[in-house]
């Protein structure tokens, strides 16, 4: 019998429950150990509190994120919080009714492009997560002036490994969620990463977004179109979800870049790349030719042999092509599709469709 995959947490949630732990703490002027928050999902959690420190005016504390199965970038980092009470510096942001200022210190990134969902300038908190450290702060000081500050120590070495740069979070993480529950094997990350990159490119004026499957073909694609670098989204696997998001937001046009293993499972109808099924594609694949070819086929081993034995000018690859437009055009309610075909030395080996002209935004 499989085990249970375990969930975990939020960014957002680890914020709040450290803010919760620190004026906690400065109220009743002793350490604790845990605290227990309320999550927007309708569920509780108990987290651990680390580092604790209290004086008259200030407390700190911190709170390990565990991210349960589906650990990210974000696994293990340290969320700290530090409530200061009458700070010394007002003005506040009015959270909620209470004059509660909610800052960013080290490694929490600042929104410097259009399309968050925080403004220009501000501090990459999202709303729910603000909204719950408010509520949190509220529920043990009404309507007093409190500042809370929080920080990820290594945050701006972790961002790098992120896309951060590109939405326009700079010098730092984002305090993110909107239940306070990350689901194993959701995806939710990979797609709610894919809506901000969509709704950046919009704000910022690109008309085409340019989805691919990894960066080989991404990097290929920017070589190729020299679009600015906000038209590139990286979709991982979830091409079916990509092309409707795109629609949704009202683009009309896309480019999709890929290596040819990833265009076989789009022409074969999977709405996400990852699944293994590779005997029953090339066994589909063997049908759209026949003869030698068809025979050849079957008995490959996988979809970027065949691609390497017969070469990017075969009939075969340009089938492939026009089946996965297809298939594109049938997700996206006939968006105006283009194809950008990445050989396995990372070069374009074939364009397909509509594509666009080569500079866009």
């Amino acid at each position: 019998m499989a085990r249970r995959l375990r969930s975990g947490y939020t960014t957002g949630a680890c914020a709040a429950a450290a803010a919760l732990g620190a004026a906690r703490m400065l109220s009743e002027q002793r350490s604790l150990d845990a605290v227990t928050l309320e999550l927007p999902a309708g569920e509780s959690a108990t987290f651990a509190l680390l580092g604790q420190t209290f004086a008259d005016i200030a407390a700190h504390c911190f709170v390990i994120k565990d991210a349960g199965d589906d650990p990210d970038i974000t696994n293990g980092v340290e969320v700290h919080a530090e409530v200061v009470l009458n700070p010394p510096r007002p003005p506040f942001n009015k959270e909620g009714g209470g004059e509660i200022s909610i800052v960013g210190g080290t490694g929490i990134g600042r929104v410097t492009k259009p399309g968050l969902a925080v403004p220009v300038g501000d501090w990459a908190i999202n709303p729910v997560p603000r909204q719950m450290i408010t509520a949190a702060i509220q529920s043990v000081f009404a309507n007093r002036p409190i500042q809370v500050t929080l920080s990820i120590p290594d945050g701006e070495e972790r961002a790098k490994k992120t896309l951060n740069a590109r939405l326009g979070i700079v010098g730092g993480l984002s305090l993110l969620g909107t239940t306070g529950i990350v689901r194993p094997l959701s995806h939710q990350a990979w797609t709610d990463t894919l809506e901000v990159a969509l709704d950046v490119a919009a704000a910022v004026g690109c008309d085409c977004p340019v989805f691919a499957t990894g960066r080989s073909s991404e990097a290929a694609a920017q070589g190729f179109l020299n679009f600015r670098e906000e038209a590139y989204v990286m979709m991982g696997d979830h091409v079916r979800y990509a092309v409707q998001a795109a629609r949704r937001k009202g683009f009309k046009r896309i480019v999709l870049a890929a290596q040819f293993a990833k265009l076989v499972k789009i022409a074969c109808g999977h709405p996400q790349t990852h699944v293994d099924s590779s005997r029953l594609d090339l066994a589909e694949m063997a049908g759209w030719v026949g003869g030698e070819e068809h025979a050849f086929i079957r008995t490959a081993n996988t979809a970027r042999e065949v691609f390497q034995t017969v070469g990017p000018d075969h009939r075969l690859v340009a089938a492939t092509a026009q089946r996965a437009l297809a298939q594109l055009r049938d997700w996206s309610k006939n968006l105006a599709t283009g194809i950008i075909l990445v050989d396995y030395d990372k070069q374009v080996a074939g364009t397909f469709g509509d594509l666009p002209p080569q500079r866009n935004g």
